[in-house]
């Protein structure tokens, strides 16, 4: 199949050489220059701008949000000019920039698809994303096999596009409340002179285990946040996504609030190129024990 890959950041990189060694043809379109250089050393092609992409059957893009999708990709010039069939946004964006995307690629004749991803970079290297896809079922089927090159499922969650954004804002929204609620049992613990780690052991091996607690717990006790695998400015993007999704749909989310303040406090505090985790060192810093050791 002959894509047009857009979005060749932590996320795309991975999924881009996957969809090569897969033996499509992809042609990469990235605003810097060094990660379209690697792909092409991995057997993609370069476009030589965004009306090359879209002279592809399919086009694939993940952008870091909305104002990105907006700015690259939401062009009617371009849109008007597109020779493809499709064009599968895998980014998370909010609800209103979804639709507003797909009556936008409809008026040009575009078929549209949303298809967020879960799984961090690494994930996303080893073609072991979870796929949430929404939009015409036909589209689906189209480009069910670029889903199995870079993925381990495609989930399947309805014929809006906008009910895959929904359902990746509502998973990111629940990592994060459970990256709150380590952060604050590690403060507990600490603070009564409990090392983190022991504590995170604990839990994982019982009640808790699985690859969220497991993982973050590690990196909250461990106040391990570099390299960043989903940077915390990311983190209050979604966080946000989700309460304005809950607005609209007259939906609160009364956590959503205090997980909103924590991330913008780890922000204030310079924290928001660290990997979301680092939002634990707020709840340490409240409690008094942001100079102590865990």
């Amino acid at each position: 199949m002959n894509v047009g890959f857009v979005g060749l950041g932590a996320m795309g990189r991975g999924m881009a050489a996957n969809l090569v060694r897969a033996g499509h043809a992809v042609q990469v379109w990235n605003r810097s220059p060094e990660p379209v250089a690697e792909l092409v050393a991995q057997g993609a092609s370069e476009a030589a701008g965004l009306e090359d992409v879209f002279a592809n059957d399919v086009v694939v893009s993940i952008l870091s949000d909305d104002k990105a999708v907006e700015s690259v990709l939401l062009d009617p010039r371009l849109l008007e000019g597109a020779e493809a069939t499709v064009h599968v946004n895998m980014a998370t964006v909010s609800v209103e920039l979804t639709d507003r995307a797909a009556a936008l690629h409809a008026e040009h004749g575009l078929g549209y698809l949303a298809a967020p991803v879960m799984g961090r970079s690494d994930v996303a290297a080893a073609g072991k994303l979870n796929i949430v896809a929404a939009g015409d079922s036909g589209l689906i089927d189209h480009v069910e096999p670029l889903f199995a090159a870079m993925g381990q499922r495609t989930w399947r969650m309805g014929d809006r596009p906008h009910q895959a954004n929904v359902v990746k804002i509502a998973g990111n929204f629940l990592v994060a409340c459970a990256i709150e609620s380590v952060a604050e049992a590690c403060a507990l613990a600490e603070a009564r002179g409990i090392r983190s780690a022991d504590l995170v052991d604990l839990l994982t091996s019982t009640i808790f285990p699985g690859v969220i607690y497991t993982g973050y717990g590690s990196m909250v006790a461990e106040r391990r946040y570099e390299p960043a695998g989903f940077r915390l400015a990311l983190g209050l993007k979604d966080i946000s996504l989700a309460l304005t999704a809950g607005a609209e749909a007259n939906v609160p989310l009364p956590f959503g609030s205090v997980l909103r303040d924590s991330f913008v406090d780890a922000i204030a505090h310079g924290d928001a190129d660290l990997d979301w985790a680092a939002v634990a060192e707020v709840i340490r810093r409240r409690a008094g024990l942001a100079e102590t050791g865990s």
